[in-house]
């Protein structure tokens, strides 16, 4: 809620029958202003009932060592996840991905990129 809806709610709520006093708009105003960002953090973590991602890094390096031959100097894909809540310790992950593996996970990403847009599209 930015301040001016927040402003129209009081206002209506001063207003009704059995409502809150003018005082009492502007504590709960005051409130607001100085603790919106607390109160959001708050309630996105309590919405959260899972793992988040901290952290991401990648890096694409060339295989210098193979059993294969074939394999040495191609290039692979390695990318570094935090992962946890927030106050609890975190956990890491390393995925290594070759050429195909990177194209098929950009494929995927797409679809689901395009998935989400036509669910969020208004008609």
């Amino acid at each position: 809620m930015d301040l001016n809806q927040l402003e129209a709610f009081l206002t209506a709520q001063t207003k009704k029958q059995g409502g809150i006093t003018a005082d009492q708009a502007a504590a709960i105003a005051k409130f607001w202003k100085n603790h919106r960002t607390k109160i959001r953090e708050s309630l996105i973590n309590q919405s959260r009932w899972d793992n988040t991602m901290k952290n991401m890094n990648w890096r694409v390096d060339l295989k210098s060592q193979s059993r294969h031959i074939d394999q040495i100097n191609t290039p692979v894909a390695i990318v570094e996840m935090e992962l946890g809540k927030n106050g609890q310790e975190s956990e890491f992950l390393c995925l290594e991905f070759d050429e195909a593996k990177v194209n098929q996970m950009l494929k995927k990403l797409s679809e689901i990129e395009e998935s989400i847009t036509a669910l969020t599209q208004t008609t």
